[in-house]
């Protein structure tokens, strides 16, 4: 049953209507104290908990009606707040009228969203109603208004925000037939793949693969059919088929580095120097982006080869050098010629002398660890007065090399 709340909620205060101007950062910090708030709230009371986050999100779209959004960076921290919140919502013990009340006022904050900033709260909607039975009611609210809004018959068709929320719904309650039925009409991704988990829940996994296939175009995320279609690869068990089809493409992070790291780690039983070839291929001609990854993978042959297959970055270089000279010397021996060899072709963005004498110094060091200092020094010459080499490079390191 609802109760008093005990608790003063401190974002209350901060998130009143319009309460932001237009600057987002802000904002974005009173989004993510209000999200510490409510779930230190919550793992000592999850009733109390859950209230908060509904209250949070009836309130902070209107708090941000003025800020601008042109950077995104408000946009995904509520996108991240309600990612966050909804299993405090949806792990409450609540009963039956409790339930109800947060799912209607989280239904009202929804229809009344005008930015919108908690659209993607109605991806959650299943998750929200918390049982079957509760799922498929508010299914049943909103299947017939979401047949209208997506039927070709241009007299009836249009937007209805609750469509991904009946689709959740419907999914939350298995009515799986229901919404490929439903979505057998021509309309965007973002409802497409409901169908796509649906077949798949069905055990139909061949299927679900053949249709996201089938929904690719202009306004369809690659990123996203690829990670679906992966995701239905390796619940069957068809692993080195997702790592062939989709492995390398579903796992793109923000860095070559962490894109490694992710395949890496879904696909433990991959060899390191085949995964590295592999993703190495799927950039043609800028192999050397991923010179960082085999590094840290301890690939270092390997990595070298792929800074010296392409234009790499000096710094990126130098730093590799200098980090490694203790203990592959080596290696950093390796880098620090790359570094200056591309250096001298002209490569590096705001290059000044002290980026030469950084990347000549910390070469000579490991060229002393690994006792190669004569070979290196010739080599050095080679790259500095041979063919190819840089007029600014040889100003400041010619007198130097000539002595």
């Amino acid at each position: 049953m609802s109760r008093p709340d005990p608790y003063r909620w401190e974002f209350k205060a901060r998130f009143r209507r319009h309460a932001f101007g237009w600057r987002s950062q802000p904002a974005v910090q009173r989004v993510k104290q209000a999200v510490t708030e409510i779930k230190g709230v919550a793992r000592r009371d999850p009733l109390l908990g859950a209230e908060g986050a509904v209250t949070f999100l009836e309130r902070v779209s209107p708090a941000l009606e003025h800020i601008d959004s042109s950077s995104g960076a408000i946009g995904t921290a509520v996108h991240h707040a309600i990612e966050q919140l909804v299993p405090v919502v949806a792990g409450a013990a609540a009963d039956a009228k409790t339930r109800n009340g947060w799912l209607d006022r989280l239904w009202a904050a929804h229809e009344a969203d005008q930015m919108p900033y908690i659209e993607s709260l109605a991806e959650h909607w299943g998750a929200l109603c918390a049982s079957q039975q509760v799922a498929s009611a508010w299914a049943d609210r909103l299947v017939d208004v979401t047949r209208m809004a997506l039927s070709p018959d241009p007299a009836l068709h249009g937007h209805f925000h609750g469509t991904s929320a009946c689709m959740s719904a419907l999914y939350a309650a298995e009515r799986y037939q229901e919404i490929v039925e439903i979505l057998d009409v021509d309309t965007i991704w973002p409802y497409k793949r409901w169908a796509v988990r649906a077949l798949a829940a069905m055990g139909k996994k061949a299927e679900a693969v053949r249709y996201a296939e089938s929904c690719r175009g202009p306004w369809t995320y690659d990123e996203e059919v690829d990670a679906m279609c992966e995701e239905i690869l390796l619940s069957s068990g068809l692993v080195d088929e997702a790592y062939s089809r989709y492995g390398l493409r579903a796992n793109r992070r923000g860095t070559y580095l962490a894109t490694f790291r992710a395949v890496a780690k879904k696909y433990p039983h991959k060899d390191a120097h085949e995964l590295l070839a592999d993703l190495a291929a799927t950039t043609p001609g800028e192999e050397a982006k991923w010179f960082a990854a085999a590094k840290e993978a301890g690939l270092y042959d390997e990595a070298l080869a792929l800074a010296d297959a392409g234009p790499c970055d000096p710094r990126t270089l130098t730093r590799a050098c200098r980090d490694f000279t203790e203990s592959q010397p080596d290696f950093a021996r390796g880098a620090g010629l790359l570094a200056l060899r591309w250096l001298a072709k002209g490569y590096g963005y705001e290059v000044t002398g002290a980026d030469v004498w950084s990347a000549y110094a910390n070469t000579m060091q490991a060229a002393e660890r690994s006792d190669r200092v004569a070979e290196t020094r010739e080599r050095i010459k080679e790259v500095v007065f041979g063919e190819g080499g840089g007029g600014f490079v040889f100003g400041v390191l010619g007198r130097e090399l000539s002595l």
